[in-house]
């Protein structure tokens, strides 16, 4: 027994030491770590992030610099507010940085990571990527969808809550070309009007922590959800989209439609995967089950829905606070495409250089993720001069860089004139303006979002003219306030009086 505990006792000293040795070596490497506001025990800096976190990101930028770093619980969090350490971080050292951290809710809503946008970096990651963006997202495939986009775009009634009806015409979108079905459809599966609560609730768990996030080293966090029901809100509303996409995912089966579809071009996105799940070993070295299928099918309605509406409304809101440009906008479009138009086909918005700039001003302002999907580094890193440990969580205030005084003129004005003799684009290339992030982990569908938005947003300038609702007497009184955590939308629905232009 003595002989026993003497080598458990030398073995249990050795690992010791030896941590102890990388401990030193770690800090010795991290000896010049980034800014850091004063820290409480146990919860770090949780409790100087009261309100929208990107506010409360920019707050703390503005006095300790554009690279800072927090404790959130015992995550080590470095939040990035310039884009000078946006393209370091994204271009020079995208690599080491493209991984992602891991909480209870992306894990149980990607279907334990067999997603693309939540996925660790890796072999599997790669290839559900490469899938994405040959099989999915590819010009081919999203301008066979544009028969979709100009028939939901076709606005037969008058709009009055535009919060709602962005909502309903992208959903519309996004559930004929990822589902093969119709909004309608959709929503009787799971009954009417719970999908946008259902994505809402999707949305805002996916942006919340659990204690088991802020604490994932011991038991403490675990214990904590346990005693007062951290998982259960995830856990519910994951049964109720996994319920959902099953019927989705049966009712393709049982009409043997997966095959059938697949060899269209117009195929929707289950059918094309589901036409791939037995098709294995033909392109791709892994195995495509149901929950990839799930997963993929996940990231294309939060990516879709969610954050397209919100850039609609924000548009929207924007014009109708900023009368000069709905009217700039209105007289070229009309000027250019005549006006005895019956429909907008996606080949009139190449016409249209205006709208083009609206939509950029939207996206600077107001981008829908304004933290973007947060990365992780997987190894030592060096931005703008600071030490970066590996597994820190990176967040990318894309918010604050868009209203950086150093960067923009009258940053907090809507000027969409400011783009017109610029190469300033929203690809990935201009890290002053990042709405869909860049680098390997860039949102793989930006080319459908935006072809949604200038067509959703042209139907609606050609066809209306839009009036401040009865008892709101001046453009100023429209409410800007924001709401939201992980993807911010405007608090107040946007309410307008559309009156059909002649």
């Amino acid at each position: 027994m003595s002989i026993f505990f003497l080598c458990f006792s030398f073995v249990l000293s050795l690992v010791s030491l030896i941590f102890f040795l990388r401990k030193i070596k770690e800090n010795k490497r991290c000896s010049n770590l980034p800014p850091s506001p004063p820290r409480l025990p146990i919860i770090g800096n949780l409790h100087q992030l009261a309100g929208l976190p990107h506010r409360c990101f920019h707050r703390l930028s503005t006095k300790y610099g554009p690279v800072v770093l927090l404790r959130l619980g015992s995550v080590p969090t470095v939040v990035i507010s310039s884009s000078e350490a946006a393209e370091q971080v994204l271009k020079l050292h995208d690599l080491v940085c493209c991984s992602r951290p891991k909480t209870v809710a992306t894990g149980k809503l990607s279907y334990g990571f067999k997603d693309i946008g939540f996925a660790q970096y890796g072999e599997y990651w790669r290839e559900m990527r490469k899938l994405a963006v040959m099989e999915l997202f590819s010009l081919k495939k999203v301008q066979s969808f544009r028969k979709i986009r100009e028939e939901e775009s076709a606005l037969q009634q008058s709009p009055v809550d535009l919060n709602k009806t962005f909502f309903s015409l992208i959903a519309n979108i996004i559930c004929r070309v990822a589902l093969g079905q119709n909004f309608n459809e959709c929503g009787f599966l799971i009954g009417k009007g719970r999908l946008e609560e259902l994505l809402n609730e999707v949305v805002l768990v996916l942006g919340g922590f659990t204690w088991s996030d802020l604490f994932p080293c011991g038991g403490a966090g675990r214990f904590l959800d346990w005693l007062f029901g951290g998982h259960n809100m995830i856990t519910r509303v994951f049964e109720e989209l996994d319920a959902f996409y099953q019927h989705v995912i049966d009712d393709h089966l049982k009409h043997e439609a997966a095959g059938k579809k697949a060899m269209d071009s117009q195929a929707d996105i289950a059918a094309v995967l589901l036409d791939m799940m037995d098709k294995q070993g033909t392109k791709y070295h892994f195995n495509l089950g149901i929950d990839n299928i799930k997963g993929v099918i996940t990231d294309i309605f939060l990516a879709g829905v969610d954050t397209t509406a919100i850039t609609m409304i924000w548009a929207m809101t924007e014009l109708a606070k900023n009368p000069r440009v709905m009217r700039k906008a209105q007289e070229e479009i009309r000027n250019t495409l005549g006006l005895k138009k019956e429909s907008i086909t996606e080949e009139d918005v190449d016409k249209v250089d205006y709208l083009k700039l609206i939509i950029k001003e939207t996206f600077r302002l107001h981008p829908a993720l304004p933290l973007l999907v947060p990365r992780e580094t997987m190894s030592h890193v060096k931005i703008s001069g600071y030490d970066i440990p590996p597994k820190t969580q990176i967040l990318l205030n894309v918010w604050a860089m868009g209203r950086d005084p150093g960067r923009w003129t009258d940053p907090e004005v809507f000027i969409p004139e400011r783009f017109a003799d610029t190469s300033v684009d929203f690809k990935g290339q201009s890290f002053e303006l990042l709405p869909f992030g860049s680098g390997r982990r860039m949102c793989p569908g930006t080319t459908m979002a935006v072809a949604s938005v200038e067509l959703g947003l042209l139907s609606l300038l050609y066809f209306f003219d839009w009036t401040l609702p009865e008892g709101m007497i001046s453009e100023e009184e429209i409410d800007m306030e924001e709401a939201g955590n992980l993807s911010i939308v405007k608090k107040q629905p946007l309410q307008l009086v559309p009156v059909r232009h002649h």
